[in-house]
């Protein structure tokens, strides 16, 4: 991660203070630079790697643990770019799963921090999961129950389990509390940060937009369009700005539409969403949707949400 510099090009970083020292510290200590995933198949390993992934780690599956310390040198973790590992260990890699104690020591003689997620799940819930999926157990060969491959690789993942940094059991949980789980574990953005949302206006003309997950239609509010000194102006403009959102009516929905926002937000963060699309529409995607979706883009940013704004058919509308 690169130093911050000053005009003339050398380091400007300040010293810490003794809180941002410890703000730093307790950062250090959550978010390790390799993530080893294990635990028993089943249980939601995949699906906790879909959530780093999402965090921007680099993610490998089935990785033998003796490759660990050889993967990190080659992502380049050990030169301090900055980027996070996260890799998945089980026994499908078989004899090769005995060799993780042996890599966590060269990742400790490398100066590598590490932790190790341990996802698990009751055998009748492991069972119930491989029945409604149709696929074999890994460890279940000719002639061995479903239950009994369980059994065995529990007895097997004992000793990595015992020393795992952190275990989770997804027995009664959904994938979106897995993925906030690890979220809040192992990310150094903020919940509202790790939501990527993406703004636009649109014109109804041009059809409707069929990835929105929110949709506000403001053609009721009054049309900058009749005004023959704003009709060939956009959303963009100040005067079309001060037309649309300083009249009494824009007031009123802009509090309510703010209000509704502070309660949608947080329930799809909740929900475990990385993604999420806001559409505003008037008729043509040229005036009130793009004045209104500025300063929709605008309001969740000042909440720390990190977002994307774009005018869909502004281009069309100004062709005219």
């Amino acid at each position: 991660m690169s130093e911050p510099t000053s005009t003339d090009g050398t380091n400007a970083r300040a010293p810490m203070t003794a809180d941002e020292r410890m703000r730093s510290a307790a950062q250090d200590d959550r978010v390790p630079d390799i993530v080893i995933i294990t635990g028993m198949s089943g249980s939601g390993r995949t699906q906790a790697m879909h959530a780093f992934e999402d965090m921007g780690y680099y993610c490998i599956d089935n990785l033998p643990p003796r490759f660990i310390p050889d993967l990190a040198k080659i992502v380049g973790i050990n030169q301090g770019i900055g980027r996070h590992l996260a890799v998945i260990c089980d026994l499908r890699s078989q004899g090769l799963f005995d060799e993780m104690p042996d890599a966590l020591h060269d990742l400790h003689e490398l100066e590598l921090s590490y932790k190790v997620v341990f996802l698990d799940a009751s055998d009748e819930v492991l069972m119930r999961r491989y029945d409604e999926t149709r696929r074999r157990h890994p460890l279940a060969g000719v002639g061995t129950t479903t239950l009994a491959a369980i059994r065995r690789e529990r007895k097997q993942l004992k000793d990595i389990r015992d020393r795992a940094d952190l275990v989770i059991d997804t027995s009664h949980l959904r994938t979106s509390a897995l993925r906030t789980r690890i979220r809040r574990s192992f990310s150094e953005l903020t919940d509202q940060q790790l939501l990527d949302v993406q703004v636009f206006s649109f014109g109804y003309k041009h059809g409707m937009p069929a990835e929105a997950d929110l949709m506000m239609d403001v053609r009721f509010l009054p049309n900058p369009f009749y005004d023959p000194q704003m009709r060939k102006l956009t959303g963009l403009d100040q005067k079309v700005k001060d037309f649309v959102l300083g009249n009494d009516t824009t007031r009123k929905f802009l509090e309510a539409w703010r209000s509704l926002l502070d309660v949608t937000m947080p329930g799809y963060i909740a929900e475990g969403k990385s993604q999420l699309s806001i559409a505003i529409g008037c008729t043509g995607g040229q005036h009130r949707s793009v004045a209104i979706a500025c300063a929709t883009a605008a309001y969740l940013k000042e909440q720390g949400y990190h977002v994307t704004l774009t005018h869909r058919d502004l281009a069309l509308a100004t062709r005219r």
